[in-house]
């Protein structure tokens, strides 16, 4: 038999959108109770380099064919989500092709991981009229950035580090490195189609300027609050060193003895 017994959830689990963070207890035979707390976190990039990266990928021959899209306790029909393309993958695929697919999960993708689907209808893009559907998404999105206790910025690798390391009180063996040549930068793409994939992630690039401007903040007031802490260690490493010196400092004063120059004026004085 297991030595631990139950597995608990205290939180009610959440259908689409990451919580901050839920909880469970664990049982022991003995009966003690282990709280285990477990926090949602994610990792932001620009939009458009995520967009050519997963072009690149698509093109490579990868494929989301295990994702079954659950929400609201079904997954999407055909006619709901259809297929950008016929066939085992889309290996091959031209960025014009990727591009010019209505249905790519690529377009947005950022926005419609975090947000809660559930909230628009999930994939039934009749549910509500689509600029409706695109601000919810954009809102929910947002607010459960906001609600997690860490994301991160590709961009802002050491930051991102700086971060995760002040927020869970843990340290990385070795520091975050910086690689800006990735595979979306080996990609020679011309104004228009960069401002073609923007149009296409709009909702990704609003919420990308959000996060930057929240992801700023919090890194400012840690560190902050890293400095705070700081100057309070000093202060109290000075008063702790000013009270061993005093007792000493008063002994020898009240032991020192005259020194001759000091008793010859004396006496010339007098």
């Amino acid at each position: 038999m297991s030595r631990l017994g139950i597995l608990k959830t205290t939180v009610p689990y959440k259908k689409q959108c990451p919580a901050v963070q839920y909880q469970i207890n664990v049982v022991s035979i003995a009966g003690s109770v282990t709280v285990w707390k477990f926090y949602y976190i994610t990792l932001l990039r620009d939009p458009v380099s995520r967009y050519l990266s997963e072009w690149r990928h698509v093109q490579r021959g990868a494929t989301w064919k295990t994702s079954l899209h659950m929400c609201d306790g079904r997954t999407p029909t055909p006619e709901e989500l259809p297929s950008c393309y016929e066939g085992t993958d889309w290996s091959g695929c031209s960025l014009q092709q990727f591009t010019d697919c209505p249905y790519n999960l690529a377009n947005n993708r950022q926005v419609r991981m975090l947000a809660d689907l559930s909230l628009v209808g999930c994939y039934n893009m009749s549910f509500i009229p689509e600029k409706k559907r695109a601000q919810v998404l954009l809102e929910s999105a947002k607010k459960n950035l906001r609600d997690m206790a860490f994301f991160g910025l590709t961009e802002f690798q050491r930051k991102t580090q700086y971060l995760f390391e002040r927020t869970f009180n843990l340290k990385f063996i070795r520091p975050f490195m910086q690689y800006n040549s990735t595979r979306a930068a080996g990609v020679d793409v011309d104004n228009d189609t960069i401002l073609r994939i923007e149009e296409l992630n709009d909702l990704d690039m609003q919420l990308y300027d959000y996060a930057k401007d929240l992801f700023q903040q919090r890194y400012q007031y840690k560190r902050q609050l890293e400095r705070m802490e700081q100057r309070i260690k000093n202060r109290e490493e000075r008063r702790l060193q000013r009270s061993n010196e005093s007792p000493r400092e008063e002994t020898e004063e009240q032991g020192r003895l005259p020194t001759e120059d000091y008793m010859s004026h004396i006496i010339e004085k007098w």
